[in-house]
């Protein structure tokens, strides 16, 4: 019996150009649905130039804009939220960043002096990364300088936008290999971000594991500190999470026996660029600083939707790989003729 997970891999590669695509304009509402119904990305160089946040958002600007604002930042020893970390038992966490609220103004200070250093600064690393519509809560006084929807999303998923984020940070920042349940329409404002892609169907790809959940914390001696000094707290209580393991960027470790089949996409927004990453696209993301040592970006994340084949063929996916995993694994016997 041949692998039929090999083959439907093999097979979505025939049929899809590896390649992302690039648009000239903003899709239409069409356009962009058929966009959706194909689960492919898109970007749109320039698209959002004329937004006044792509206009105003300079270091200068953005504090005066914030004075007297406090923001929730997580921080991490590496630059690692949402990570999977290897204890020194050898054992995996993945792992929260340990979070403070502080005034805006000290929290771009902070990724300003730290920026271009990540080879050799040791000191924590801060990144605004809250994703919970902070652009319309703890950021408000910069909501209006963005749309307030992605026309084309609005008019095609015929829903308003369930979350806008801020994302503010610097080069010391990597969000590693998941994915997502929305379908995300992304707009780089200051420095760069590089996207690493996969779509769903390479779910066996990419070593999806059980994991008990962690949060960096300061160490006892350093309680009420949010500087050095952060351990990893396991969650006792926390039921284990799904997580990627296999990173595209060192694919021979951690690899399943599909690892070798996948064919990550590469995309690098520059500033003003758009990028549509449809649902459930695994996606690890660098940055590069601007000019000012930060890197700032606005996504628009509107609910995906769960009805039709969509969701449930990656869940068969999904339960068909697991199965595979269960089953006893035999080398392939020769038999021998004689001759």
């Amino acid at each position: 019996m041949g692998d039929s997970t090999a083959s439907l891999i093999e097979a979505y590669h025939d049929l899809n150009a590896n390649i992302v695509d690039e648009l000239e304009d903003e899709p239409s509402a069409l356009e962009f649905m058929r966009y959706v119904a194909k689960n492919r990305p898109f970007v749109v160089r320039k698209a959002a130039t004329e937004w006044q946040a792509f206009e105003k958002w300079d270091a200068a600007y953005l504090r005066k804009a914030m004075a007297g604002e406090d923001v929730k930042v997580a921080i991490t020893p590496s630059g690692n939220a949402d990570a999977v970390v290897r204890q020194e038992d050898a054992s995996d966490v993945f792992m929260e960043p340990y979070e403070i609220e502080e005034p805006f103004g000290s929290f771009l200070d902070a990724i300003q002096e730290s920026s271009g250093r990540r080879e050799v600064d040791k000191a924590n690393v801060r990144y605004a990364q809250t994703q919970n519509d902070n652009l319309r809560n703890e950021y408000s006084p910069l909501q209006s300088e963005v749309p307030s929807e992605i026309s084309f999303a609005r008019i095609a998923l015929e829903q308003a936008a369930d979350a806008i984020n801020l994302w503010l940070g610097n080069d010391r920042s990597v969000t590693s290999l998941h994915k997502d349940n929305y379908e995300n329409i992304y707009v780089q404002i200051r420095g760069q971000k590089h996207f690493t892609i996969l779509p769903p169907v390479e779910m066996s790809c990419v070593n999806e594991r059980l994991l008990p959940k962690g949060r960096f914390a300061p160490s006892d001696i350093n309680v009420g500190q949010e500087t050095d000094g952060l351990i990893v707290k396991l969650n006792t209580n926390a039921e284990p999470v799904p997580v990627a393991t296999w990173d595209p960027d060192t694919p021979e470790e951690k690899t399943t026996r599909y690892s070798h089949l996948a064919k990550p996409l590469r995309v690098t927004l520059r500033e003003g660029d758009m990028l549509y990453l449809p649902s459930l696209w695994y996606h690890k993301v660098s940055q590069t600083a601007g000019e000012e040592g930060f890197v700032c970006a606005v996504n628009y994340w509107y609910d995906m939707d769960f009805a039709g084949q969509h969701w449930v063929a990656n869940q068969f996916v999904r339960d068909v790989y697991q199965d595979e995993q269960k089953k006893p694994q035999y080398p392939s016997l020769t038999i021998s003729t004689g001759e």
